[in-house]
């Protein structure tokens, strides 16, 4: 029998070239693109299909991914392989040593056989018989690559010059990564250039031996993550610190280009590794004149196209050599010649933040704007607001439940500052927006709790109060001071009369007691404590901008601004697109899991703000920034099954907290519809989209007026009671919906 073969599929690259296809959060492997089902299940199905020996099959994928891995091979027995994920991308050395590491820990000194999973090789036989070629010399020790003779000059693709030949196998010279066209003809014409596959053959000690000796640090970190992964029935999870700790390098860099005696196969299958749109209508199946068409197209007089629609009608009169892709937010059309440039495109794309590179729009999406608007206005005004402005104020003792039981029923919790403030909020804006109910005599309620049994001796507000009134927790908390002021400035712009004096006092006292005195932002209380946080600060961006929407005076307009340099500087991670959460009292990340914590939910709070304020302050580059906050969130921060954000994820999009409330659902509506005003894509199907999930999950289960609060990552509900803290998000976002969608209603 022959040799065992311990074969890896490489799943984890995102494919920008087959944009706008191949994006962030649904990379090429996972598309259909010949006809035949996805990539990774081809790549699969081709390893276990070796004709002889013992195969196990392994993925090396992206954590992210794993959910959509699993679902793709369910139905392949992998011969005894499984599943490796890594919880952040560091390159194919990485995953190389976790293959090799892998072998050596399940099957000793086996070879390995590493292959990309998205590339088109439609000869199966003929791969395998390529692969058992270069079994032989692997077998000596000698790390082997397998090379394609170049039909034309290609400079999409790497190239590996060879020497002298022993039989079938080639010596490597070198390895030469992508040229110029001029220098691709020349190695076209030179005839002793291959095209470089990518895969790779080698007895496993040989390539640890060849780690060992050229990148020891990449072994080395490797083997800590490899030690300390955990398992389950899915497969194999590397810890994301350990993992993240490995250099980040090509395998072509850290080992390929400096190991010797590096043999080459001449590869006997047919191959192309679909890295562009040219690629595609190379192997598609073309019409009879050379066109690959797919989708709702209607080509007329075109010549060796490929057109390609994902959506909506395609028409083309008189093209040639030219690819067209459409999907239903984004379009892409240049000379196939030229098609690997895509990636310039995307390049430009991501320098402005724009949404399309990282996420992919939903299938079932609502196109006709305003589709929600009855049931908003009847939930908001028939429905909620009547349910809060009785059940949920405490006429005995004053102020707001903290909650309500799913039967409506008050929570006798301890009231939060933070909640009795943004009830007096909701319902301002309420009353903004043509609410008939209570709202002056409510507003007044609320203000006549906190300031009466509220205050501090210093001016400030407590963070909770009991049932009674009495003071249970007496510390000054920035955070539940942005919600005071943030109800205080809506207070006044509806005619509260005590109002505008209260918020006087609370700007005082913030700024007594609650401000840096190295002027970067705010502690989190009035007793210093070292761990700072973006999120209050957030909340007092946002107060800061009522306070100068409802008196004009540009000082607040000053203070917002303030915050919004802590934002640049410190908060947002250019490379990630994240926002950090947690930090030191230098405003470093903090260390461990709570530095690489972001929350979805905060991304679209913050994306929303920095429009806000970029419209009032003229800094219009915050909508860049918001951009990349809300395509970072959606890419990388929603639950696929249900496609509601999760509580939190790690900057590398790994799940931290599982769990979906409802909250960060209206904050995406919010972001949805600021974003809709800064001139970039057309958001109203995603408006529409994300009211719509709102609603699918958190709202209409629910009893009349209330709603589910939590919704577990199968989609199962995981509430108990509603509190009434996430009254005013909700509030907020579909009076927000409301207004943008208007004018659908005179239409």
């Amino acid at each position: 029998m022959s040799e065992r073969i311990v074969g890896f599929v490489m799943s984890g690259g995102v494919g920008s070239r087959l944009w706008p296809l191949s994006r962030e959060d649904n990379p090429k492997q996972f598309h259909d693109l010949a006809g035949d089902g996805s990539m990774l299940v081809k790549t699969v199905r081709r390893l276990v299909a070796r004709p002889a020996g013992d195969t196990p099959v392994f993925l090396i994928a992206a954590e992210r991914h794993a959910e959509r891995v699993r679902a793709d091979v369910a139905g392949i027995d992998l011969r005894g392989g499984g599943a490796l994920f890594e919880p952040v991308g560091r390159n194919t050395a990485a995953a190389v040593a976790l293959a090799t590491l892998r072998t050596l820990a399940g099957f000793g000194d086996s070879l390995v056989l590493v292959v990309p999973s998205d590339h088109e090789i439609s000869t199966v036989e003929q791969f395998w018989q390529s692969v058992e070629a270069g079994a032989a010399v692997a077998r000596e020790g000698r790390l082997v690559v397998f090379g394609i003779k170049p039909a034309q000059p290609e400079t999409g693709y790497g190239y590996i010059e060879v020497a002298g030949r022993d039989s079938d196998i080639f010596d490597v010279s070198r390895f030469v990564e992508k040229p110029d066209r001029g220098t691709a003809q020349s190695y076209v014409d030179a005839g002793n250039f291959y095209w470089n596959t990518g895969i790779f053959l080698f007895r496993a000690s040989a390539m640890r031996d060849a780690f060992k000796a050229h990148q020891p640090s990449i072994w080395e970190a490797a083997e800590q993550a490899f030690a300390a992964a955990t398992s389950d029935l899915s497969g194999l999870y590397m810890p994301l610190d350990l993992y993240a700790a490995i250099p980040s390098d090509s395998i072509d860099y850290a080992i390929m280009e400096r190991a010797e005696h590096i043999a080459m196969v001449p590869a006997g299958f047919r191959w192309n590794d679909l890295g562009s749109w040219q690629s595609l209508l190379d192997i598609g199946t073309a019409d009879d004149n050379g066109n690959v068409i797919l989708g709702d197209v209607v080509a007329i007089d075109c010549e060796n196209s490929y057109i390609r629609s994902e959506g909506r009608l395609l028409s083309a009169i008189g093209l040639k050599d030219v690819a067209i892709v459409s999907t239903s937010d984004a379009t892409f059309v240049a000379p196939v010649s030229r098609s690997q440039n895509v990636k310039k495109i995307v390049e430009q794309l991501e320098l402005s933040g724009r949404l399309e590179t990282r996420f992919t729009p939903a299938q079932d999406r609502v196109v006709e704007e305003g589709a929600w608007r009855h049931r908003v206005r009847h939930w908001l005004f028939e429905e909620t607001l009547p349910l809060w402005s009785t059940r949920g104020v405490d006429e005995q003792h004053g102020g707001f439940y903290e909650g309500l039981a799913m039967d409506a029923s008050p929570l006798m919790k301890p009231k939060r500052m933070r909640t009795m403030a943004r009830q007096v909020y909701a319902f301002a804006v309420a009353k903004a927006r043509g609410w008939d109910g209570p709202a002056d005599r409510l507003i007044a309620h609320g203000i006549a709790f906190m300031a009466g049994k509220g205050r501090t001796e210093r001016g400030g507000f407590v963070r909770a109060l009991n049932i009674d009134g009495s003071v249970a927790d007496p510390v000054e908390d920035a955070y539940d001071h942005a919600c005071v002021l943030l109800a205080l400035a809506h207070a006044h712009m509806g005619g509260n009369p005590d109002a505008l004096e209260l918020g006087r006092e609370t700007f005082a006292f913030l700024d007594a007691h609650l401000e840096d005195s190295r002027m970067t932002g705010f502690l989190e209380t009035s007793n210093g404590e070292s761990e700072r946080r973006s999120n209050p600060h957030m909340h007092l961006l946002e107060a800061f901008m009522a306070w100068y929407d409802a008196t004009g005076d540009r000082t607040y307009l000053r203070r917002a601004a303030r915050i919004v340099d802590l934002f640049r500087s410190h908060f947002f991670d250019a490379e990630s697109w994240t926002l950090g959460e947690y930090f030191d009292n230098n405003w470093k990340p903090a260390a461990g899991e709570r530095g690489a914590w972001t929350e979805p939910g905060h991304h679209f709070e913050w994306a929303s703000l920095l429009v806000d304020f970029a419209a009032r302050s003229g800094q219009q580059d915050l909508n860049g920034f918001a951009r990349k906050l809300y395509a970072s969130a959606i890419a990388n921060g929603l639950n696929r099954a249900t496609g509601l954000a999760y509580g939190a994820v790690s900057r590398e999009g790994l799940p931290l907290d599982c769990v979906s409330r409802s909250w960060p659902q209206t904050e995406a509506v919010k972001a949805a519809i600021a974003l809709g005003r800064t001139g970039g894509p057309d958001m109203k199907p995603e408006i529409e989209e994300r009211v719509g999930r709102l609603f699918r999950w958190h709202i209409d289960p629910a009893p009349t007026g209330l709603w589910v609060d939590r919704i577990d990552e199968r989609g199962r509900s995981r509430a108990t009671e509603v509190p009434a803290s996430i009254f005013y998000h909700l509030v907020c976002a579909l009076t927000q919906y409301l207004d943008c969608t208007a004018g659908a209603a005179r239409q």
